[in-house]
């Protein structure tokens, strides 16, 4: 149900009062004549929410089976709100009484909905007054029907089973009623018992809950549950939520009968949809809806930072689904209603000089602004004026609002003549002088759901400055990396949130939250031009899970812990270090069973945990009292009370059983990507690749047709020549799997992460190189380079010992690989890349 209220003044206080009515033998009468504030925290019990919009539209969401309304049979719902207005243009004793009657009859078995404050699940009971409920703090029942008694509520979270009393849950903001044929379970969205759980990458806010029923020797349970997605902020609003959402499912019979978008909790049909430019897709993961930044429906905020003018764009989408489960038809209507913001856009205003000399009147237009900008003054050289004031001494400022888009921009017309005017005087000639400063370069940015985008203005044609991403500059090589482009008047690049030039402020559960500096200088002063900062969260699991008992974690350098060495971190047993490291990750890798990994078991999951953290005495050795201590939880959750049901059938054999014999190669490739991001890599078919010198050459081997996360790809040695792999000259560039020492730019090793495209990360290895070339002489250099490696295929479940798996020796204490101790046993196969010229 959804009331609206208009109000037409700018300042103003909302107060809702609930008439607490009840009905009784078909009249309505009311208790005590009371009413009840409603403040937030009885909002998300009662299932009730506000949302005020830019012109000030008060719009109240109110449940259909909220604390308040008066139930018909659950087929009509009344609910009576009083608002009481408080502003500069309102009575103080103006009250408004609104009442909102909504039939609904096409309940599903259960009913889930999200909201921005609460969640809400309903559940079909076996038969009405069947079960009895204790007294609503706001309920005018004086005695309970006899039937089943609620005795108790049970919570379950991964970690644990709690137990409460249904006043002990009320008590904390729990809203538990029945009604003639429906138990409703109402939680705050930031309950205690809500727990976090990733379904297909996307973060859920889950509430699992079993309400005990007893009579007399008897007693019965009804489940709820309710799950809701957090909503993921981008520039172009790209909303995921997962079709099969796994707490809510527990059959494996799954059917999506209905997908639903709206706005503000109105549904929008087809034609509604294309007007809006709104997209709503399926695909066997996901429900995907996508929205334009400025679209019909939501509407635009105004910010100030560091005297910059800024907008958020902010709108509620809703998403309803219905689908079954078994063969017994039981459904499940699943709606969220939740808003989601924008990052912050620069929209510098613009000043548009109109002025016409002969007029002898200055004419100037400042704009847009969002609506709610109001212009306070004007700072004339000697005086500042507020608008009355200008008005009143003959200067006209007016306010345009355009009507489609909300937004707004200000004319100011200034006579010639007028004493804040600067004039001066030349061989009897009135003129008016202008003098246009220097425009400086700008920066502005933002960030979608990996990447952060940086937009740079040139400013005045000429302006010499220097652009620094982080702690380095801007150079040609840097900016090929993050794919710049210029169109003379601006120019653009793309960061990645995990790049080295990136700093790390926090590591949560389903985020990492990444900021990038950038700084433009006058390469003459050496004076910072202007100083600009975007941070984000970035949807990103550091931890995986796989069925096979493997683990992987990865550890990511802290801005807080700026003197962590990060090949130092171990797991729980510090002979298990990290797979790879660098000056900015560490990865690793294990199995439940080793490493110091301990296991534990709850009412229906089985939970592995571990840590990373620094060894006691290297706490004692790096310690730094400025610094906080490094540690990062390292935990993966398997259900262990799911049954699969599988068919089969005995007969008996009717021959022998035979082996047929076959040979089988595996097959390997090297290829080369484009950054070191390795989403895109050059076209075997296309021309030569060529590259600069010094410029970096990001390598992939891979294990192709490979679906088996036992199995690792290990490199034995990498080296270059200038034709096949047993010409001369030849340059080692890996050796025994670690970093050629002797080489002064040595191979950077990079971690590889499951992706779309990488589903077992084991089968992959991923080196950097600097492009170079062999001297023919002092004056000549030869023009291509071909890279080579040998490999080998190991057991990935032996993640510390084997001779697959032996540690390089390195005097700086900086990993650059592990060493491969490879027996003759093993068979090495050799794979090549190739021809790379050089420009």
């Amino acid at each position: 149900m959804l009331l609206k209220k208009k109000n037409d003044s700018i300042s103003f206080r909302l107060f809702l009062l609930i008439a607490v009515v009840n009905i009784e033998a078909g009249k309505k009468s009311s208790i005590n004549n009371s009413a009840i504030l409603l403040t937030s925290s009885l909002a998300s019990q009662c299932g009730l929410s506000v949302k005020i919009d830019q012109l000030g539209n008060a719009m109240i969401f109110a449940s259909l089976q909220n604390c308040f309304a008066q139930n018909v049979d659950d087929k009509a719902f009344t609910t009576t709100l009083n608002l009481r207005l408080h502003g500069n243009q309102v009575a103080e004793d103006e009250l408004y009484q609104m009442a909102e009657t909504c039939h609904y009859t096409a309940w599903a078995s259960r009913e889930i909905v999200c909201e921005r404050n609460y969640m809400e699940v309903s559940v079909k009971r076996s038969a009405p007054g069947d079960y009895t409920l204790p007294k609503q703090p706001f309920s005018s029942e004086n005695q309970l029907d006899a039937g089943f008694r609620i005795k108790t509520l049970v919570f379950f979270t991964p970690e644990e089973e709690k137990t409460m009393k249904v006043t002990d849950a009320q008590g904390q903001g729990y809203g538990i009623s029945n009604t003639p044929t429906r138990l409703v379970l109402r939680s705050p969205i930031t309950s205690p018992e809500t727990y976090t759980w990733h379904v297909a990458g996307v973060p859920m806010t889950v509430l699992k809950t079993s309400t005990i029923f007893e009579k007399k020797w008897l007693s019965t349970q009804i489940h709820a549950a309710a799950a809701c997605g957090h909503l993921l902020t981008r520039l172009c609003i790209r909303w995921f939520l997962p079709r099969h959402i796994d707490p809510l499912i527990l059959s494996g019979q799954f059917k999506l009968l209905e997908v639903h978008m709206g706005v503000d909790g109105q549904r929008l049909d087809a034609a509604e949809m294309t007007d809006r430019r709104y997209s709503l897709s399926v695909n066997d993961i996901y429900i995907i809806i996508e929205i334009p930044v400025g679209a019909v429906g939501g509407h635009f905020k105004s910010h100030v930072q560091n005297g910059q003018y800024l907008t958020t764009y902010t709108i509620e989408p809703m998403l309803e689904l219905l689908w079954t489960e078994d063969a017994a038809y039981e459904d499940t209507r699943y709606k969220v209603l939740l808003p989601i913001t924008s990052p912050l856009l620069s929209r510098p205003p613009q000043v548009i000089d109109n002025t016409v000399p002969e007029d002898q009147i200055f004419k100037m237009l400042v704009g847009p602004f969002c609506s709610d900008v109001a212009l306070k003054n004007i700072t004339f050289p000697s005086e500042v004026l507020s608008i009355a004031d200008c008005n009143a001494r003959g200067l006209k400022v007016l306010e345009h609002m355009s009507p489609e888009s909300c937004s707004k921009v200000f004319t100011l017309e200034v006579p010639f003549t007028y004493h804040g005017v600067v004039q001066r005087v030349t061989n009897l000639y009135l003129s008016l002088f202008f003098y246009p400063s220097a425009v400086p370069p700008s920066v502005t940015g933002g960030c979608d759901y990996q990447n952060f985008y940086i937009l740079v203005k040139y400013g005045t044609h000429g302006f010499n400055f220097q652009t620094q991403v982080g702690k380095q500059m801007l150079t040609s090589g840097l900016a090929r990396k993050y794919s710049f482009m210029d169109n003379g008047t601006h120019f653009s690049f793309t960061v990645p949130f995990s790049a080295h030039n990136a700093a790390i402020e926090a590591i949560e559960a389903s985020s990492v939250r990444s900021r990038l500096d950038v700084t433009l200088r006058n390469p003459d002063t050496t004076k910072n031009i202007q100083e600009f900062s975007v941070a984000c969260s970035f949807m990103s699991t550091l931890t995986e899970c796989f069925p096979n008992g493997t683990i992987t974690a990865l550890a990511m350098k802290l801005e807080s812990v700026p003197s962590l060495q990060l090949s130092h971190l171990t797991l729980r047993d510090p002979t298990c270090g990290p797979t790879y490291s660098d000056d900015h990750y560490a990865h690793f890798t294990f199995t439940g069973n080793s490493c110091g990994t301990t296991r534990k078991f709850l009412p229906n999951m089985m939970v592995y945990e571990n840590g990373i953290s620094l060894p006691d005495l290297e706490i004692k050795k790096e310690s730094k009292t400025d610094e906080p201590e490094y540690e990062l939880k390292v935990a993966c959750y398997f259900d262990i009370n799911t049954n699969h049901a599988v068919a089969f059938n005995n007969r008996p054999r009717r021959s022998k059983p035979y082996a047929e014999n076959a040979m089988g190669e595996l097959q390997f490739e090297m290829r080369l990507a484009l950054d070191d991001s390795y989403s895109t890599f050059h076209r075997v078919a296309a021309d030569p690749i060529a590259k600069y010198l010094q410029e970096p050459l990001y390598i992939e081997v891979e294990l192709m047709k490979s679906k088996n996360p036992e199995v690792s790809l290990e490199l034995v040695s990498c080296w270059a020549t200038e034709d096949d792999r047993t010409s001369l000259p030849k340059w080692d560039l890996i050796i025994n799997g670690c970093a050629n020492p002797k080489d002064p730019n040595q191979v950077i090793f990079h971690p590889v992460l499951p992706d779309a495209r990488v589903q077992y990360p084991s089968n992959f290895k991923r080196f950097e190189i600097p492009m170079f070339a062999f001297a023919k002489d002092k004056d000549n250099l030869s023009q291509q380079v071909f890279v080579h490696c040998d490999v080998v295929v190991c057991d990935a479940r032996s993640v510390v010992d084997g001779e697959c798996h032996v540690q390089c020796s390195n005097k700086d204490d900086q990993m650059k690989g592990r060493k491969r101790a490879v027996s003759e046993g093993n068979n090495i196969k050799h794979v090549s890349s190739g021809p790379i010229l050089m420009r």
